[in-house]
C-alpha cells in the first residue's frame, strides 16, 4: 500500500491539473468540456458515471456500493488511513480492512491502493496530515493542493442542498447525510486550503481567477493588503487583487474645479475595464474595507442585460445605490478615461451623474446590502464593513470602535506571512500609518481603545494623508461628510431620532 504523496512524486503527469468531480447540479456540465488535459479525481458514486485516475472515496459503505465501478473506472482508489464509518472515523487502519476485505486486498495486491492521514492522534506517520471536516471535496483538494498540484478545477462541488440529475437515485440515501444542512459549509475549509498552500482552485465553469481591483494611494496599501487578507481568508476560489494606483494609467484633471475627484483615487475605478483588457469580469472595492464572507458570491451574479451592478442600499436608509462595490462587466464598457473627463469638461457629464447615477454604464443594483455596510457590523449579517468615516480609520486613528476587527484580521495576517512587520514599520516610518499602531503591533493589543494614555500620546504630531493633501487645514468636503454622518449617527442612537438621520443622509447624497 503506497502512500497518496509518494505516489504522486513518481507520477509522470504532476504538471498535468486534475478536475475534480462532484455530485453537485454542475457535473451536469461535464460533456461541455474538454477534459482530455486533465487527470480526474471523482468523489464517492461520481466513479459510476465515467473513468478517472483517481477514485477518491472516505466513507467504507461507499467503497462496498461501487467496488464494480471503482474496479471498472478508477486507475486507483484513494482513502483516508483510518477511513469513515457512518460518517466518523472508524476504528480500523487501511491496513487492517485490507487484511478483512477482499477487494481492497485485491486493489492493494495491484498496487491501486492510496492512502493519506487525517487524524493527528491516529496517523500512519507518512506525508502530510490532510484536512476532513465536512466533505470530500475538501479533503479531495486540500490532499491535492499539498502533493504540489498548481492548477485544480472542480465540477460538480457546489453549495446548496442538491444533487446533480445523475445521481437523482442516491438523494434519499446519501443527500446531506452527515447531518449538515447544506454543502456550502465545504467552502471554508477550501478557502483555508487555498489561503495555506496558494494553489490555482476554481470551478471549471466559473471564470478564474476572481479579480478585484482597489482604489487606493500609496498611503492607505497597509489598509489594500488587510483587505486582501480578508477576501482571501473567505475566497472559495482564486483571486487577484490589484491595487489601482500601480495601473500606470494616467487620470486626467478636469477643467473646472467643480468637476474635481473628491479623492485622490475617485476616478480610478474608470479604469478597470481597460486594465482588464475590456474581457471578463471584474470587481470594484475601496482600500477602506474589509471582508467577511465569500466574495465569490458577489462574482457569480448574472448581469441579466446590465453592464454594472452595484449594491442595493437598504430600504429604510432612503440612499441611492452605492458604487463603492461593483462587479463589471468589462467586455460590455468601453470606459476610457481621457473621453470620461472630456465630457465632463464639455458639459455633457456631471461630476453627480458620473459618481452619484453612474451614468455611463446600463446599472443593476442586484448586490446584497450586505456588501457595504457603512461603519456598521453584525456578524450574522455583514458581508463587508466599509470604513468610511476617514477621521476614525483604524490605521490612522484610535476611535473607531469597530477597529478591533480590521486588526484581529492584520494580526492573522502577520502571523501567516501575508504581511510582513517591516512592511507596517516602514509604512509608519513615512507617516502613512499612526505611531500608536505599531505599539499596539508590538504588544499584540487587538482593540486600540485598549491603548494606554502613553501610546496614545504618540499621535499627538500624525497627520494623517487624506488631511496633508489639503494644505489649508480643511477637511475635504468628503471627510465632512463622513464626519457629519458619524454625529448623526451618534445622535440617532442616544435619542431614537431616525428620521433626523435619513434627512441627514439624503442631504449628503445629493450634495
Amino acid at each position: 500500500m503506497q502512500n497518496f504523496f509518494e505516489w504522486y512524486t513518481t507520477n509522470s503527469n504532476q504538471n498535468c491539473p486534475w478536475l475534480i468531480l462532484g455530485k453537485g447540479p454542475s457535473f451536469e456540465k461535464h460533456r461541455d468540456f474538454d477534459l482530455s488535459g486533465y487527470q480526474l479525481m471523482s468523489l464517492n458514486h461520481v466513479v459510476e458515471q465515467l473513468p478517472v485516475t483517481a477514485a477518491h472515496i472516505i466513507d467504507l459503505d461507499v467503497v462496498s456500493s461501487c467496488h464494480e465501478a471503482i474496479d471498472r473506472n478508477a486507475k486507483f482508489l484513494v482513502m483516508p488511513w483510518i477511513p469513515h464509518v457512518d460518517n466518523r472515523p472508524g476504528e480500523l487502519t487501511l491496513a487492517e480492512l485490507v487484511r478483512q476485505d477482499v477487494f481492497l486486498d485485491q486493489l492493494d495486491k495491484q498496487g491501486r491502493l492510496l492512502f493519506y492521514d487525517h487524524l493527528q492522534n491516529r496517523r500512519s506517520g507518512k506525508g502530510p496530515l490532510v484536512r476532513v471536516h465536512f466533505f470530500s471535496s475538501e479533503a479531495a483538494i486540500d490532499l491535492l493542493a499539498k502533493a504540489g498540484v498548481d492548477q485544480i478545477r472542480t465540477l460538480g462541488v457546489d453549495g446548496g442542498t442538491t444533487y446533480g440529475a445523475s445521481f437523482g437515485t442516491l438523494s434519499e440515501t446519501t443527500l446531506l447525510a452527515n447531518g449538515r444542512k447544506s454543502f456550502n459549509k465545504q467552502f471554508g475549509p477550501i478557502a483555508q486550503t487555498i489561503l495555506e498552500t496558494g494553489a490555482d482552485v476554481a470551478p471549471l465553469d466559473i471564470e478564474s481567477p476572481i479579480r478585484v481591483y482597489v482604489a487606493t494611494t500609496e498611503e492607505q496599501m497597509l489598509a489594500v493588503r488587510v483587505l486582501e487578507y480578508s477576501i482571501r481568508k473567505h475566497a472559495s476560489m482564486t483571486v487577484e487583487v490589484h491595487p489601482l494606483h500601480l495601473g500606470g494609467i494616467s487620470i486626467p484633471t478636469p477643467q473646472e474645479k467643480q468637476n474635481w475627484p473628491r479623492t485622490p483615487f475617485s476616478f480610478q475605478r474608470f479604469l478597470i475595464p481597460r486594465l482588464a483588457g475590456h474581457q471578463g469580469r471584474a470587481i470594484y472595492l475601496d482600500s477602506d474595507m474589509q471582508v467577511f464572507r465569500d466574495i465569490r458570491d458577489i462574482w457569480t451574479l448574472p448581469f441579466k442585460g446590465s453592464q454594472l451592478l452595484a449594491v442595493a442600499e437598504p430600504g429604510d436608509t432612503g440612499r441611492r445605490p452605492q458604487f463603492s462595490v461593483m462587479l463589471l462587466d468589462c467586455g460590455a464598457l468601453d470606459w476610457d478615461i481621457e473621453e470620461i473627463v472630456a465630457q465632463l469638461d464639455s458639459g455633457a457629464l456631471s461630476y453627480e451623474r458620473l459618481m452619484y447615477d453612474m451614468a455611463i454604464a446600463k446599472v443593476r443594483a442586484d448586490i446584497d446590502s450586505a456588501w457595504n455596510c457603512l461603519e456598521r457590523f453584525d456578524p450574522k449579517e455583514t458581508a463587508l464593513l466599509h470604513y468610511t468615516d476617514m477621521s476614525t480609520q483604524p490605521w490612522v486613528s484610535t476611535l473607531n470602535p469597530l477597529a478591533y476587527l480590521w486588526f484581529r484580521d492584520l494580526f492573522e495576517a502577520l502571523e501567516c506571512g501575508a504581511i510582513d512587520k517591516t512592511y507596517i514599520r516602514d509604512h509608519v516610518d513615512r507617516g502613512y500609518l499612526r505611531p500608536s499602531l505599531w505599539y499596539q503591533i508590538e504588544h499584540g493589543i487587538e482593540d486600540p481603545l485598549l491603548l494606554p494614555r502613553s501610546a496614545k500620546k504618540l499621535d499627538a504630531s500624525f497627520t494623517a494623508a487624506f488631511k496633508k493633501i489639503h494644505s489649508h487645514g480643511a477637511l475635504p468636503w468628503t471627510n465632512q461628510v463622513a464626519l457629519a454622518r458619524s454625529i448623526a449617527r451618534d445622535f440617532a442612537r442616544r435619542t431614537g431620532a431616525t428620521a433626523f438621520l435619513k434627512r441627514v443622509q439624503a442631504r449628503f447624497d445629493r450634495s
